[in-house]
């Protein structure tokens, strides 16, 4: 399956489904997992992502995943300068803030730093981006470990896709 696959959801937005058990998917799903807490303070989000890391690595790989997960999320978070969005837990596919941070995991994997930069200053809107690429290649080399690498295609759809405005890559924002 491409990771191209596209549905219409969430108002018009359109949301990209990798495969359910990729490294894409770990991505997202663990973004939206970890962003979720923070926002909510409900434990609850979480487990499940912890519960997808867990299905997928296994305990003792899941542990440092999450760990470095979890550190990323933080800095996004204190670096952004809006509100990073994110779909519940329950969708299938992911929204463009939950694209840019797969793209950004994906460009730090494949050693596209001008890449990694681009995505970092369009997901926190803020110039203080290197505790968030510091981060990123913190996660990025976890799951590289535990035999979880992201597609060249990720960074390259998503990137190029939002640059032009084109369809093959992101939806633009709304």
């Amino acid at each position: 399956m491409s990771f191209h696959k596209r549905i219409d959801e969430h108002a018009g937005q359109r949301a990209f489904i990798p495969p359910r058990s990729g490294a894409e998917w770990l991505v997202g799903v663990g973004f939206r997992c970890w962003l979720a807490g923070y926002d909510t303070g409900d434990i609850a989000c979480w487990e499940n992502g912890w519960n997808e890391y867990n299905r997928i690595l296994g305990p003792s790989r899941a542990k440092r995943a999450v760990t470095e997960l979890a550190c990323w999320v933080r800095a996004v978070r204190s670096s952004a300068s809006r509100k990073i969005e994110y779909y519940p837990f329950g969708c299938s596919g992911f929204c463009p803030d939950e694209c840019m941070a797969i793209s950004l995991i994906a460009a730090s994997q494949n050693h596209r730093c001008p890449a990694m930069q681009a995505c970092a200053l369009a997901l926190t809107g803020s110039d203080l981006v290197e505790p968030v690429i510091d981060a990123a290649n913190a996660f990025a080399d976890a799951l590289q470990e535990a035999d979880q690498c992201l597609s060249q295609e990720a960074v390259a759809a998503l990137v190029a896709g939002k640059a032009t405005g084109r369809e093959g890559g992101i939806a633009d924002r709304r």
